[in-house]
């Protein structure tokens, strides 16, 4: 019988279709574990025990957890294959023994046997036995096996050297003090003619000195003199040199004199295409240049466009998209080699190119563009087509009138598949359209509106829910929105159905017109089987009945946004402590919204690893703040700075200051760093010299500040009574005993130190310091609601002679004051010779705050400036802080 009728019979007889098959895929490891008894075998059969090392390998990778018995008895099975000579069994002993290390106990049991193939004269033992052997090693034993882990460094076998270099940077992070003193091995083995010895050396030797930059400037001058071998030591040669360049901030005027920059710009004429496009990559990302030194880097990237190679032309298109919105100009020069990638075999080139033209083309090229990319959108994977919604969020920025284009765009994008990360994207880009384009808003929610119809994602129809609640009332048309959000109500998950009832009661606070209706729906959503919107159903109901406009401002329109985190921390501590008192609220900070960076990086190899939700500074703060002993007198912390360093970045110590508001105090952190390795300084404060009004409460000293570790001391101050004197500037002074120690072991030479002192910058406390920005969903409401007894008034005019621009003009207005701009105000128009800012705010201890700022630009800009606040201290320091 010939194969072709075997064939046919085995299909007759209904035998599967042979194919690719895994196996290793219905693995117990209850039976694994077993077989390991074949190790203690006489002789070992090391065909048999490879299998079941690789099964044991396999259930590790797929995630199998072992329990330290599991993994103990089944290392110590594993130590019995030392007998065997096999090549192929011992290394996957090795193998075995590094995935194991972690789990099993008593592991130090193989490091004679590890030391001793280690050290052998067989070669294809030496590297997998370095990298076991570094796996099992901690501090303790580091010291025994110091001698030979040296010998290896400078081994004249590639592999073992390169094992013993790696290795050692592992080590780095849990014996640095060891590792460090294998410097000379390291600066040895950087002269070895192999690439990879070259390149893993130089890695080591920048991680043993990064935290001595004099020592790092050194070893960067000394390799950009000479001649690498290795294309990847000179790579990571470039990406040390830009970090020098970006820490030492040189001026344009300056940088193309740097022997730094000269060693860059010089790599763009290396052999290696590697080096090349790094030297590229690393001139366009620099800050601080000019096009004459951009020129060159731009020239390369173009070049690449056109080479034969996918990955070349991957790379340049990626990296000219990534700069196209910091150096539009000279991405421009490269729209003709862009357009010929738009046809490109390859979609994520293709894709990146568009992007890229998209970012930096024409008005007129829009249409055409979208059109392009609308042919094989449906092609690409999520990821990129995330590139593209990103390209479209910028577009819409510096081409608002393409809106209406751009948003059927992206709409058409929303009712194909795709996974949320995607509709997420695209969701997010809507809203910014929305937000920063008025014309944009009716479509913008209209096409929403159509979306969360068939919405299968909980958290974006909440979003849209929340987004239609904030916008819609105050549309053209407010109740074509209501039928989408009670369809929510009817058909979605009992999350989603709450989101909806919110949203409902927003348009009953906001439109009188629509009140009567939305009492009517309310009134059905009390009958949900869920009792969350059942009770939110009621609660606003009971509101929108009191005809109070004061409680629709407070508790629907303008709701405060309580920090979460904060309010589920104050809660457990509540039910840690005593019971019989009442939860208070108000403890709570009231933290601000904080919006999530959309990344532009194209970087499209995404991780499956969840990315933290973004907080606030207060959150951040709160845990630290609150270990310091008797911080809760102090209330709600009201907002947190931003740091500002308080010396240069290469002085013996680095200080950096976050200030803390709180109603009545201040609480100024102090992060110190110690640079000095032969030094350990003791009892580490701030001195601060106070001015008039302020009062020291408490100074909360390090005890302790150790070299490289970064500690923090605390000075707590009262502010003075009335809020015009909390402007002010404090000088400061770093004061500490200082103990003489062992730059290896960090030990002190003494029990004795000195005192000492180090003078830091002055410290300036200013309006923008101790305002909380709000964002108000209609200012002019909240404007004329403010048009009462209760609020206090202050108006004056300035002739802002430093600024020339409109636009400039209200960044420095925003800027100084600290407020939220409302409405979109805070971008001034083209071409327009007036302009309203409007904005809002809360000074600490509550005084709400309204700015309303009229600029008339002729020969200068004029302000006239509106303050209004429940608090007449407030409105009069406000006024004052422009003048």
């Amino acid at each position: 019988m010939n194969y072709f009728s075997l064939a046919s019979h085995k299909k007759q007889r209904g035998h599967p279709p042979a194919g690719p098959s895994n196996a290793y895929q219905n693995l117990e490891k209850t039976s694994v574990l077993q077989e390991t008894r074949t190790f203690n075998e006489t002789p070992v059969n090391p065909r048999k025990c490879i299998h079941i090392l690789t099964k044991i390998l396999y259930l590790i990778n797929q995630g199998e957890q072992l329990v330290a018995r599991e993994a103990t008895d089944c290392f110590f099975a594993m130590t019995k294959l030392f007998q065997s000579k096999d090549v192929v069994l011992r290394r996957m002993v090795y193998l075995g023994i590094k995935e194991l290390s972690s789990i099993a106990e008593d592991v130090i049991i193989v490091t004679s046997s590890l030391t001793k193939d280690m050290t052998g004269k067989e070669d294809l033992y030496r590297a997998a036995a370095i990298r076991a052997l570094c796996s099992i090693t901690d501090n303790t034993m580091l010291q025994a096996v110091e001698r030979y882990m040296k010998q290896c460094i400078v081994d004249k076998n590639a592999a073992v050297s390169c094992a013993a270099l790696v290795s050692s940077l592992r080590l780095a992070s849990t014996a640095g003090d060891v590792v460090k003193r294998w410097a000379n091995e390291a600066q040895e083995a950087l002269n070895s003619d192999n690439i990879m010895v070259q390149y893993h050396a130089l890695g080591l030797l920048y991680h043993i000195r990064k935290s001595d930059r004099l020592a790092v400037s050194k070893l960067v001058n000394k390799l950009t003199r000479g001649s690498l071998k290795s294309p990847y030591a000179v790579c990571m040669l470039i990406r040390i040199a830009c970090k020098l360049i970006e820490e030492e901030d040189i001026p344009s005027e300056e940088l193309s004199d740097s022997p730094l920059f000269t060693f860059i710009e010089s790599c763009l004429r290396h052999k290696s295409e590697m080096v090349i496009y790094e030297a590229a990559h690393a001139i366009v990302n620099l800050k601080n240049t000019n096009p004459r030194m951009l020129s060159p880097a731009f020239s390369i990237l173009q070049l690449f466009c056109s080479s034969p190679k996918a990955t070349l032309r991957f790379a340049a298109v990626r990296t000219l998209n990534k700069v196209a919105m910091t150096h539009p100009a000279a991405v421009t020069t490269c729209n003709l080699d862009l357009e010929g990638l738009i046809t490109d075999s390859n979609r994520s080139v293709a894709t990146l190119a568009i992007t890229t033209l998209l970012k930096t083309g024409a008005e007129s090229s829009v249409e055409r563009l979208m059109k392009q990319i609308s042919t094989f959108v449906a092609e690409i994977s999520d990821e990129f087509k995330v590139v593209v919604v990103q390209a479209i969020c910028a577009l819409c920025t510096k081409y608002p009138r393409k809106h209406t284009v751009l948003m059927n765009f992206l709409s058409g994008m929303l009712r194909e598949e795709g996974g949320l990360e995607y509709k997420t994207s695209i969701v997010d880009t809507i809203i910014t359209i929305i937000e920063e384009n008025a014309d944009a808003k009716e479509s913008g929610l209209s096409h929403l509106c159509e979306f969360i119809e068939d919405c299968e994602h909980v958290s974006l129809a909440v979003r849209i829910l929340h987004l239609l609640g904030k916008e819609g009332p105050f549309a053209a048309t407010p109740s074509k929105y209501i039928r989408f959000i009670y369809n929510r109500v009817i058909l979605e998950s009992p999350i989603v159905r709450a989101a909806a009832v919110t949203a409902m009661a927003q348009f009953g606070a906001s439109c009188p017109a629509l009140l009567s209706n939305i009492l009517v729906l309310l009134g059905r959503c009390q009958m949900d089987p869920d009792d969350e919107v059942r009770d939110r159903a009621t609660y606003y109901l009971s509101i929108l009945n009191s005809e109070r406009p004061e409680l629709y401002k407070n508790y629907i329109i303008e709701r405060e946004n309580c920090s979460l985190a904060l309010l589920e921390k104050s809660l457990v501590d509540h039910l840690n402590g005593d019971l019989d008192t009442r939860f208070d609220i108000s403890i709570v900070p009231k933290a601000a919204i904080v919006k999530p960076v959309i990344a532009n990086d194209v970087m499209l190899v995404t991780s499956s690893a969840p990315r933290p939700p973004k907080i606030t500074r207060e959150e951040e703060s709160a845990a630290r703040l609150a270990q310091l002993p008797g911080i809760q007198v102090l209330g709600p912390i009201h907002r947190s700075t931003a740091p500002i360093q308080l010396t240069e970045s290469e002085t013996e110590y680095t200080v950096q200051c976050i200030k803390h508001i709180f109603g009545q105090h201040v609480v100024f952190q102090f992060d110190c760093l110690n640079t000095l390795s032969d030094q350990i300084l003791e009892n580490v404060r701030v001195e601060l010299t106070l001015p008039e009004g302020f009062t020291a409460r408490a100074v909360i000293p390090c005890p302790k500040l150790p070299y490289n570790d970064l500690q923090t001391t605390f000075v707590i101050v009262e502010f003075p009574p009335d809020a015009a004197s909390s402007i002010a500037t404090f000088g400061a002074t770093l004061r500490f005993v200082v103990k003489d120690c062992d730059p290896n072991t960090g030990e002190p030479d003494s029990d004795e130190g000195y005192d000492d002192e180090y003078m830091l910058e002055d410290l300036e406390l200013t309006v923008a310091d101790q305002i909380q920005k709000t964002r108000k969903n209609n200012f002019q409401v909240s404007w004329d609601a403010a048009d009462t007894e209760e609020w206090l008034q202050a108006e004056d005019t300035f002739v802002l002679s430093a600024v020339t621009t409109l636009q400039e003009a209200v960044n420095t207005i925003v800027k100084i004051l600290g407020l939220g701009a409302a409405n979109l105000s805070e971008n001034v128009p083209e071409g327009t010779h007036l302009h309203t800012l409007l904005c809002s705010g809360t000074f600490r201890g509550g005084a709400e705050i309204l700015v309303r700022a009229k600029l008339a630009l002729s020969e200068g800009v004029t302000l006239n400036l509106t303050v209004r606040s429940t608090d007449q201290d407030v409105a009069e320091l406000i006024t004052a802080a422009i003048g």
